[in-house]
């Protein structure tokens, strides 16, 4: 049995929103983000962290939104992504080096977080496929990624924060542009 075989993604709602508290902890994965970085203008993410961004987070999640997939093994949660229509990250807008690569309308990966006891054990790259099955049950064509290709031994995990590109091309993704040396774009057509 692999990992992802024991591995079972399901959406982020109000009934599994204290298994992600639990997952995010205190510090709201790091640094009080609780996922909304790429969701808020920097001067709001700012002013709000941790307990702002958490219930930011919440109310999405109470209005029915599914901000992103839940990782399982047995009954705790153990891993995170969030996704959605590009469009529902206006950080992604302003950013120098993840500016849209065509016209086509693409839904965004914009962080992955695993529970430092299951990472290096495929949690990462069963979420990335859970991301994508997901987006394409929706209506999604292309989903895009933004992970770091750090030189080995350069980044500690809690910073490897929008993935890994390895886990994005075990995930069937492909590069389709480099904006800098450690930043590359990762696409999956669906």
């Amino acid at each position: 049995m692999t990992a992802s075989d024991r591995t079972k993604i399901v959406p982020l709602t109000t009934a599994r929103w204290h298994d992600f508290a639990g997952l995010f902890g205190e510090r709201g994965a790091c640094g009080g983000c609780w996922c909304m970085l790429w969701r808020l203008p920097r001067r709001t993410f700012e002013a709000q962290k941790g307990l702002g961004n958490r219930e930011a987070m919440r109310a999405l999640v109470d209005a029915g939104e599914e901000p992103g997939l839940l990782a399982y093994r047995g009954p705790i949660a153990i891993g995170w992504v969030s996704l959605g229509p590009r469009l529902d990250f206006p950080a992604l807008e302003r950013s120098r080096l993840l500016k849209p690569l065509d016209a086509q309308p693409v839904w965004s990966i914009t962080c992955l977080f695993v529970a430092k006891q299951h990472r290096r054990s495929g949690v990462s790259v069963a979420l990335l496929r859970g991301a994508a099955a997901h987006a394409k049950k929706r209506g999604a064509h292309l989903i895009d990624g933004y992970p770091q290709e750090p030189k080995k031994g350069d980044m500690a995990d809690v910073f490897a924060w929008t993935g890994i590109s390895s886990a994005f091309v075990a995930a069937g993704f492909h590069e389709v542009a480099r904006p800098s040396p450690t930043r590359p774009i990762l696409r999956l057509s669906l």
